[in-house]
């Protein structure tokens, strides 16, 4: 392995994994060794027939990182203006405090994917765009396994789609064959700073199990 691993034993990696924005170090450079190592850990995950259909896009030149930053600002700009916004009120207090801290960070993202020292996009390809497009059950997987990896090393991640917008886009800024390739999670890749990281607030799990039928 190219470094020690943070010493989280499975809970506590599933728990802790968390879309890390504003304590990205946008400074330090991540390690191409690193990036294989996850890579590695997430072409473990399921994939169907055994067959190995993801790929990643791993984007460090200055250029192409600040042209999908772009992209994607653009994106967020129309979100921001959406109902879907979370720092919209909601008229409970509480929560909108929570929601307002959510906001916050998904608006430095917003402002800095581009700023990352990479960003990786988990594809899936196929002979054709439609089955492309089927095969993104093969890549998320992968993608939480490659994210699960990097929190291990001490990396931060955090998944997004909505470029998804502009898919066409990013594929003619990075070279990537529109109709054979699927994009599905764009993700920016970065030391953290600390490594001490919560489970989220979350519900009771009886809230949401349906035992045998809804």
């Amino acid at each position: 392995m190219g470094m020690t691993l943070l010493g989280l034993d499975a809970d506590q990696l599933l728990s802790t994994t968390r879309a890390v924005r504003k304590r990205l170090d946008l400074e330090r450079p991540v390690p191409d060794e690193l990036i294989r190592e996850c890579v590695a850990m997430a072409l473990q995950a399921p994939s169907g027939s055994n067959v190995v259909t993801m790929r990643f896009v791993v984007v460090r030149d200055e250029a192409k990182r600040q042209a999908v930053g772009q992209v994607y600002r653009e994106v967020y700009a129309g979100y921001k203006a959406s109902p879907y916004y979370p720092g919209l009120s909601t008229g409970d207090a509480a929560r909108d405090r929570v929601q307002g801290r959510v906001a916050s960070s998904a608006d430095f993202l917003g402002d800095h994917m581009g700023d990352a020292p990479a960003l990786v996009l988990g594809c899936t390809i196929g002979p054709d765009r439609a089955s492309a497009e089927a095969g993104l059950g093969n890549i998320l997987p992968g993608m939480w396994s490659f994210m699960l990896a990097a929190r291990a090393r001490g990396l931060g991640t955090a998944w997004t789609s909505m470029h998804r917008a502009r898919e066409r886009d990013v594929a003619d800024i990075l070279g990537i064959p529109y109709e054979t390739v699927a994009q599905a999670v764009l993700t920016p890749l970065a030391y953290t700073k600390g490594t001490a990281f919560h489970p989220a607030e979350r519900p009771d799990p009886n809230s949401v199990i349906h035992w045998d039928s809804w």
